[in-house]
């Protein structure tokens, strides 16, 4: 036991620290093309796909991911980089997201909370605790105008704007998994079921249904 136990503790501490972030959900998600449990360890460039009326959580050292239903997504340690849907994320680390060549970053290492969504070709920003800012990923999209000031752009607490993807990164590519948005049918669902999905309809409702949406920005006029 005194040989044995020690290893075995040193084993899972490695395990512990490979590990880049928890995933949690009751069921409906799917890790890598594999249906996850709850718990389950994400590393980075693992691709998470959340079916319809099913959500997850993903937690790691001072941040926090909620994905909507029929979200698709990497885990790219630092940053989500998501293909389709919806994330909200509460970070004090400076946790970003990326659609495309559009790069979503907080303006400050402070608890900040943002919603990024990619439906439709529209990638919206909402900015819910402090500012993040918006830029355009060198070497990513299309190319770039010398003295172009659009590839930089801020979204201040209380405001959320539009980025047409097209018009900024050019052709986007195609999802790799769920196309179709956010299920009218899953909302009313988590209406009358409530519990933890509760929260994520109040993401839906007050981020995207409660707030009065910015006019669409141009690349060139961020």
């Amino acid at each position: 036991m005194a040989v044995i136990l020690p290893a075995s503790i040193a084993g899972q501490s490695v395990a512990e620290q490979s590990a880049s972030a928890i995933l949690h959900t009751d069921g409906g998600v799917w890790v890598n093309g594999y249906e996850a449990h709850d718990s389950s360890a994400i590393f980075t460039g693992d691709l998470v796909e959340t079916k319809p009326n099913a959500s997850a959580n993903l937690g790691f050292d001072g941040s926090t991911v909620l994905l909507a239903p029929e979200t698709v997504g990497k885990f790219q340690g630092d940053l989500f980089e998501l293909n389709h849907g919806v994330v909200s994320v509460v970070t004090t680390k400076g946790f970003k997201v990326r659609v495309n060549c559009i790069r979503v970053v907080p303006a400050v290492n402070e608890w900040t909370q943002y919603v990024v969504s990619d439906l439709n070709g529209s990638v919206q920003v909402s900015a819910k605790k402090l500012d993040v800012n918006v830029d355009r990923e060198q070497g990513r999209g299309k190319p770039t105008v010398e003295g172009d000031t659009s590839q930089h752009a801020s979204v201040h607490e209380g405001e959320q704007k539009s980025y047409d993807e097209s018009e900024i990164c050019g052709a986007p590519p195609q999802p790799s998994g769920a196309t179709s948005g956010i299920s009218p049918k899953w909302i009313a669902a988590v209406g009358a079921g409530g519990g933890g999905g509760g929260l994520l309809l109040c993401l839906v409702l007050h981020c995207f249904g409660g707030s009065p949406s910015k006019p669409a920005v141009s690349q060139s006029t961020p």
